[in-house]
């Protein structure tokens, strides 16, 4: 059996991210999405939420490249000095990498801070399923505990798998095309904390998948390349990571790599192609809250 979420991150980063995000779930192949506390289109989103039936809606918890709920005095291993806009994490994954493995962030301050994002959604009136991290910070060990404690004690039953299988893709696919091979090298690598992390997220009492698909296409997803990848999904539960949106002018001010790309997504996610290469290859859509029932 091949089970499937899609999921798709940014839910309130802008109103055109929003929109998209909605289409793709009312017409389209997005079962899931992870919603941003502190992104400018934030009240958009969360309104829309409560309005959308079967979309199972997570935390999209941020800790880089954004601002924190809470104030800077809380979190000072976590953010740095900014202008009059207020506190700001630090940009960019390399860096915070290099702060998480030598311990310069205190998990306090990440278990506080991620209690605060998922807070202010819940008292939004949305109940969350499952929380998930802006690329993926909690692949390290020291920020997933603290996640982790947050998560359960707000009531989140789920986390995100971030570790890919070992043969994403068809080998052939893989050595034809440098920019695949340079980001499943990538990938690749971090799978060193995949074991650490299962161990941890089942002593933590929460569910997760078995790993997931799409980040190796991340800003270049085309429909040959989603067909290659759900044809060689694996045997059990798996999640489809994905970043629809519009690429309007709030999008093209806002500081991400991914622009157009996302316009192109929406167009994969909504497509009767993309249901039908699904069903053709026997691939069960499911959603969170799916997960969580099935326990």
């Amino acid at each position: 059996m091949r089970r499937l979420i899609i999921n798709a991150d940014d839910f309130g980063f802008t109103e055109g991210v929003n929109r998209a995000i909605l289409e793709s779930h009312a017409r389209g192949i997005v079962t899931s999405t992870t919603l941003m506390a502190n992104a400018p289109a934030f009240p958009q989103a969360a309104a829309s939420a409560k309005k959308s039936d079967g979309l199972s809606v997570g935390c999209h918890v941020v800790l880089i490249d954004g601002q924190p709920v809470l104030p800077a005095a809380n979190v000072s291993t976590l953010t740095r000095k900014s202008g009059n806009d207020g506190p700001h994490f630090h940009n960019g994954l390399s860096g915070f990498a290099v702060r998480a493995l030598a311990g310069r962030l205190a998990a306090s301050e990440i278990e506080a801070e991620a209690t605060a994002q998922i807070r202010k959604i819940q008292a939004d009136g949305i109940s969350l399923t499952h929380f998930d991290t802006h690329k993926h910070t909690h692949i390290f060990p020291a920020v997933l505990r603290p996640l982790l404690r947050a998560a359960r004690n707000c009531g989140i039953g789920a986390v995100r798998n971030p570790f890919p299988p070992p043969s994403p893709l068809p080998a052939s696919m893989l050595l034809s095309t440098p920019f695949l091979w340079k980001r499943h090298v990538q990938l690749s690598f971090l799978r060193r904390y995949a074991d650490s992390f299962l161990r941890s997220v089942n002593e933590a009492g929460l569910l997760t998948t078995d790993g997931t698909l799409g980040a190796i296409a991340t800003g270049s997803l085309d429909e040959k390349l989603f067909q290659a990848i759900v044809e060689h999904i694996p045997e059990g539960t798996w999640e489809f990571v994905c970043h629809p949106g519009y690429n309007d002018a709030d999008l093209q001010s806002a500081r991400t790599r991914l622009k157009e790309s996302r316009e192109q997504e929406l167009k994969i996610l909504t497509s009767p192609e993309a249901k039908r290469i699904l069903s053709d290859n026997g691939i069960d859509l499911i959603s969170y809250r799916d997960l969580l029932s099935s326990g």
